[in-house]
């Protein structure tokens, strides 16, 4: 590069020849002295070294010699001066090239060096070449480096020693030799070009934005070197990072040209931090929908306070995706979980709030709450110490008054519940490596579509996705593995959740979770549970399971399709109903499980693949479907693969209404059980009221409540053997478990029939 050629800029002062009116005495600024008849100075048109020179007779502390012209400085644009000097006579001095540095306004900009090396002149008659450089950037080799803000010097020489010496100097040169500074004199843009400096304290952001502006389509290149942004800085070109940025955790860098976390670690040095900056400007740009982690590794001592890493926002919305990397959480105290006691105060009707709470200050937001009559996921939404009240995400079924709560605060190598809220925001292709040191994602309190696509959760330490709140509305969780850290453990000593949910919509479509204490714990309704494998099964003989997939809400309106449910159990309940006994409503209801797999090993007799758990009384069925299942059990039988817990409560027999559970298969279960269940019953002895039993094959405990059709097959024949054409009548509700009918005929008869009963109206 050089800017007389390419822009036609005159940087060569003229000769001495011309006149000395323009070569000032002084600094070179307009009414200064110049060497115009001055007595101090002389053209010689000839001498034996130089064709023409000005003979300066020293005078002065400091002999200046300036040209007045404005030799203008170009971002980015290094110029040498030089001169050729020789003693005459006198004492001998030192040269050296200096300059005055001129700013916007002609003003004088100060803190400069002005001056260059100094050149001790040893003989009379020597001709000694005097040179310096300068330029914008602090680079090697530079004498003056001034920086942006000087915008043209008056440049020539500094004559020192004692006076009464007499010096020739030849005509001043001024030459462009910026190719000098260039790693690649056509692409590259170094940021020292336009007053960078990389000392870790000097402002360096407006020297980034200068070359970044004049960069023109060529690379921005960092040297080694620590550069302070104290400013937000956004680099619309490709950037090369040789050194290092250091910047505040509120400032910004967005670098729209190579938007990828590779940049940013070689920007920041730290992958950590670089994915925090990196995180903060997709948050903070219009320019990228996504960032790219590249691939790259990310190795995490502490947990990632995401809404931290962003301050200047407390929520967000525009769709946002991060992907393609690894988050790899290595040994620290700042994994350890905390657990803090309190006493505070339940008051159903207001069924999400603690009350008088002692040392709410020391509990964090998003702490998971247990204690007596708390159920699955509880967690603390929010708080509000001045008045001692914590809101939680769900209401608690049976702790009202006041007791001692237990507050976990698990930590997250991803934390998000410092947002207000946050909505479709997206993680693909990324794993979550947590190595039993950590949970992986807490979701934000508010917000909807979060999603999860193609992602390993490996190993978290308590659980997988958190929501403490209702930023889990409309999330999406596709093709993911959660792989639990505690697979060695026996079911009986699990404890960690792969995710939970408390808000609708929910879709968890065609993941695997190995082995954890429960897969999936969903609080709302509207649910998707599409092509899932979740197992969790030990090695020990007549062994428990847990649930897999737990329900939580009577009027649940999910479906739950084509999964395979591998030695654990789905499990529906109304546990966080603050008012549990049923009054009105729907009660368990909407729910339909159809076309999965079931399958378990080495389980307890009493084991079931479906379990309703009802808190309160008075529920009931409304409006269920199980249809087209797979049930099997291997090297053991089960009696049902359906049942009622009924450690709270029962469900209603009586009012079941609208269940459909038929089209199963069952392999390995010892009481199979259909509704409507069609039954054969064959009456050997002559009699007017035959009794068919259903034997215990209708589900969930239920009652022969209907009888859809009665068909003989065969003869009905009297006590003489004559055929009878007759139809009985039915009575429900036989036995002492009334799950049987009883068929009323005119008269004694004997034969077969084919029956279909029903447990629902």
């Amino acid at each position: 590069m050089n800017k007389a050629i390419t822009d036609g800029i005159v940087f060569m002062p003229p000769a001495f020849a011309e006149g000395l009116g323009v070569w000032s005495s002084g600094d070179g600024t307009p009414g200064s002295a110049t060497y115009e008849g001055s007595g101090t100075g002389v053209f010689v048109p000839a001498d034996a070294d130089f064709a023409g020179c000005l003979e300066i007779y020293k005078t002065a502390a400091t002999q200046q010699l300036r040209y007045m012209g404005q030799t203008q400085l170009l971002p980015g644009c290094y110029l040498q001066i030089k001169a050729r000097v020789k003693a005459i006579s006198g004492p001998l001095p030192e040269v050296r090239i200096a300059g005055w540095a001129g700013g916007a306004g002609d003003v004088h900009v100060t803190g400069l060096v002005e001056q260059g090396p100094a050149t001790q002149l040893t003989g009379y008659g020597t001709v000694h070449e005097i040179t310096a450089i300068v330029g914008t950037g602090q680079r090697p080799g530079v004498d003056m480096p001034w920086g942006p803000a000087a915008l043209y010097g008056h440049f020539g020489l500094n004559i020192d020693g004692t006076n009464g010496a007499v010096v020739r100097v030849d005509d001043l040169e001024i030459v462009d030799i910026t190719s000098a500074f260039l790693r690649d004199m056509i692409g590259v843009v170094d940021v020292r070009d336009f007053g960078a400096v990389g000392d870790g304290s000097t402002d360096d952001s407006a020297a980034f934005e200068a070359a970044d502006q004049a960069a023109g389509g060529r690379k921005v290149y960092v040297p080694q070197g620590t550069f302070l942004l104290d400013q937000n800085t956004s680099m619309g070109s490709e950037i090369e990072f040789d050194g290092t940025v250091t910047m505040p955790d509120d400032k910004m860098l967005l670098l729209t040209r190579n938007f990828d976390l590779p940049t940013y670690i070689s920007a920041f040095g730290d992958e950590a931090l670089a994915f925090k900056k990196a995180f903060q400007a997709l948050l903070n740009s219009s320019d990228h929908e996504s960032l790219d982690l590249g691939g790259r590794k990310i190795a995490v001592s502490e947990p990632i306070d995401m809404a931290a890493a962003v301050p200047n926002r407390t929520g967000y919305a525009t769709r946002r995706v991060v992907r393609n990397g690894q988050f790899d959480v290595k040994s620290s105290t700042a994994w350890d979980t905390e657990s803090f006691d309190s006493v505070a105060t339940y008051d159903p009707s207001d069924s999400r709030k603690l009350s008088n709470v002692a040392n709410i200050a020391n509990i964090p937001v998003g702490s998971l709450v247990t204690g007596s009559g708390v159920g699955r996921e509880i967690y603390v939404r929010s708080k509000d110490d001045s008045a001692g009240e914590i809101t939680l995400n769900a209401p608690i079924y049976d702790a009202a008054g006041t007791q001692n709560f237990t507050f976990t605060a698990f930590k997250y190598l991803l934390d998000f519940s410092g947002f207000s809220a946050l909505q479709k925001f997206n993680m693909e292709g990324i794993e979550f490596q947590c190595n039993g040191r950590c949970s992986a994602i807490r979701l934000s309190p508010g917000g909807n579509t979060f999603v999860l696509k193609d992602c390993f959760v490996s190993r978290p330490k308590d659980r997988g996705i958190t929501s403490i709140g209702q930023g889990c509305q409309g999330m999406l969780i596709d093709g993911c593995q959660f792989l639990s850290t505690e697979e060695s453990l026996d079911v009986a000593d699990r404890s960690s959740i792969a995710l939970n949910a408390n808000a609708n919509d929910v879709k968890l479509r065609h993941n695997r979770a190995s082995r954890f204490h429960h897969f999936a714990v969903l609080g709302g309704d509207n649910n998707l549970v599409l092509g899932n494998h979740f197992f969790q099964g030990d090695s020990v003989p007549n062994g428990i399971r847990n649930a897999g997939l737990v329900l939580i809400g009577g009027y649940n309106s999910s479906a739950v399709a084509e999964n395979y449910v591998d030695n654990c159990f789905i499990e529906w309940t109304n546990e966080r109903d603050s008012d549990p006994d049923f009054s009105s409503g729907y009660s368990f209801s909407a729910l339909s499980v159809t076309d999965n797999i079931f399958y378990a090993s080495n389980v307890a007799p009493w084991f079931s693949y479906f379990v309703i758990r009802p808190y309160g009384s008075g529920h009931f069925l409304n409006g269920l479907t199980v249809t087209g299942n797979k049930f099997r059990v291997s090297n053991v039988d089960i009696d049902r693969a359906e049942r009622v817990d009924t450690s709270f409560a029962n469900l209603d027999p009586e009012r079941h209404t609208n269940v459909s559970f038929e089209n199963n298969t069952f392999h390995g279960i010892d009481t199979p059980c259909s509704n409507p269940l069609r039954v054969r019953h064959s009456q050997s002895s002559h009699s007017s009221a035959w009794t068919i039993s259903s034997q215990g094959r209708l589900p969930f405990g239920g009652r022969a409540r209907g009888c859809d059709a009665v068909v003989a097959i065969g003869s009905l024949r009297t006590v003489l053997n004559s055929v009878r054409y007759a139809a009985p009548y039915v009575e429900l509700k036989q036995g002492s478990s009334r799950n049987n009918i009883r068929l009323r005929w005119s008269e004694g008869l004997k034969g077969s029939v084919s029956a279909i009963m029903r447990m629902d109206t």
